[in-house]
C-alpha cells in the first residue's frame, strides 16, 4: 500500500447555523487565494456550527485572515493521510498508532472515487509527536 502522511494544521470557526454560513466563509478565503486540503462542518448545538479547515498553506491563512478580518481559531495540529484505496488501509495506519500506544482522538476520511484515499487523524497534543513518529512522518 501506498501512502503519503504529512502534518497538517487546522483552524477552526464557530457559526450561526443557518443557511449560507459555509457558502460565506469559503467565499472569503477563496477570495483570499486560501487553498484547502479539507474542510468538514460539524453541529455544535441547535444553533451553532463548527467549519473546519485544514489550509495548503497555514501562514497565508493566516496572513490573509489577518488582513480581511477573519477570526479564525488555530492553528491545531492534525496528520493527513492520503494513498491508494485498498482493503485494510486504515487499518494499517491504526496498526502503527495501536503498537505506539496512540489513540486518534477524532478522525474522518473519504474515498476519491478514482483508487484513492484521504483520511484526516485529529491526535491529541501530548500524543502527537509519538503518533508522528510511528507514522514515519
Amino acid at each position: 500500500m501506498a501512502f503519503s502522511i504529512r502534518r497538517v494544521d487546522y483552524f477552526y470557526v464557530t457559526v450561526k447555523h443557518e443557511p449560507g454560513e459555509a457558502y460565506k466563509f469559503l467565499s472569503r478565503l477563496a477570495d483570499l487565494g486560501i487553498n484547502l486540503l479539507a474542510f468538514t462542518a460539524v453541529p455544535m448545538g441547535p444553533a451553532h456550527t463548527q467549519l473546519t479547515i485544514f489550509p495548503e498553506d497555514t501562514h497565508a491563512l493566516n496572513d490573509g485572515a489577518k488582513k480581511a478580518g477573519i477570526s479564525v481559531i488555530g492553528p491545531h495540529p492534525a496528520i493527513l493521510v492520503q494513498g491508494d484505496d485498498e482493503l485494510g488501509a486504515l487499518a494499517v495506519i491504526h496498526e502503527k498508532l495501536y503498537e505506539s500506544k496512540v489513540n486518534a482522538y477524532a478522525s474522518s476520511g473519504v474515498a476519491d472515487g478514482r483508487g484513492g484515499f484521504g483520511y484526516l487523524l485529529y491526535i491529541k497534543p501530548d500524543e502527537y509527536d509519538r503518533a508522528v513518529n510511528a507514522l514515519g512522518v
